[in-house]
């Protein structure tokens, strides 16, 4: 839509996951890392947690691409299943027959054999399930069995939840504390600082092809960081706004006027709401000792 106007290649604010936009740097960096040696040491269960709209999607698809030849990978993208069909999805992922899966035994016997046979042949296993927090009780439970699959020297499957906050609370339970124990590494994603927020807008621009210098103002940037407190996801959203304000009025250049009208016409901000209500609050009492001053005159 704007891509020509700003000399830009593809559209560098796009809220689909996309690998090529990756943001090495920061949280996003030190949680990919640790995704990488956990995946090496191979032991128990990985988790990455972070509020919505910080980037874990991206980040699980980043570092199923960034895994060697000799990894098999399966991937749940919506875990809300009861176990079998949970299971199923995964013995799918593993290329396992399902003509004759029916009894939820079957299943997790013929996944072992299949964990099994890859062992044998040098392959490791590495289950990535997204959303985790949607995953119910009984459905955690299954999991946790799977893992139980092993060897004398290693386990069969390495298993990684990517979740929200509530997925703490969730594996807080008494009835799966099991699970919560086997975790041996977990990282939190945190939302980006100010000088992230600038690395990381400047980064989606230059890989979507902007040769010049600056396109956000520091002041558009300021605002631009404030208002989706450092969520990538709400700063794709207002940035991609602000540039479509700009190529609509034909500028170059994008402002904190821009910016702000991207605020007016963006919900769920929940920093920028209580900032507005708060500087409605100091206007009604700037108005009432206002006028409380004039009577006293």
């Amino acid at each position: 839509m704007y891509e020509s106007h700003f000399g830009l290649q593809h559209a560098p604010f796009g809220i689909t996951p996309d690998t090529s936009f990756f943001f090495s740097f920061g949280s996003h960096l030190e949680a990919l890392n640790t995704l990488m040696v956990a995946a090496q040491s191979g032991e128990g269960f990985i988790k990455i947690t972070g509020e919505v709209g910080t980037g874990k999607t991206l980040l699980c698809r980043k570092f199923l691409n960034s895994l060697g030849d000799e990894y098999v990978t399966a991937y749940i993208p919506n875990p809300y299943l009861e176990p079998r069909s949970l299971l199923l999805a995964i013995a799918d992922d593993l290329s396992i027959s399902q003509r004759k899966l029916k009894e939820q035994s079957d299943i997790i016997k013929l996944i072992n054999t299949r964990l099994l046979d890859l062992a044998i042949s040098g392959k490791k296993v590495l289950l990535c399930i997204d959303e985790a927090q949607a995953l119910p009780v009984e459905t955690l439970e299954a999991i946790r069995l799977l893992s139980n699959l092993e060897t004398e020297k290693r386990k069969l499957i390495q298993i990684v939840l990517f979740g929200q906050p509530e997925l703490d609370r969730r594996l807080a339970r008494n009835d799966i504390r099991q699970l919560a124990q086997r975790i041996s590494f977990h990282y939190r994603l945190r939302p980006l600082s100010l000088d992230e927020t600038q690395f990381y807008i400047t980064h989606r621009l230059r890989i979507a092809g902007y040769g010049q210098v600056r396109l956000f103002s520091r002041s558009a940037l300021a605002l631009l960081w404030f208002a989706s407190s450092g969520t990538p996801r709400i700063l794709n959203i207002l940035a991609n706004k602000a540039m479509m304000l700009a190529y609509g009025e034909g500028r170059h250049r994008i402002d904190i006027q821009q910016v702000w009208n991207a605020l007016r016409d963006t919900e769920s901000l929940p920093r920028w709401s209580r900032f507005r209500a708060a500087l409605r609050m100091f206007g009604g009492l700037t108005a009432l000792c206002l006028v409380a001053y004039w009577m006293w005159r």
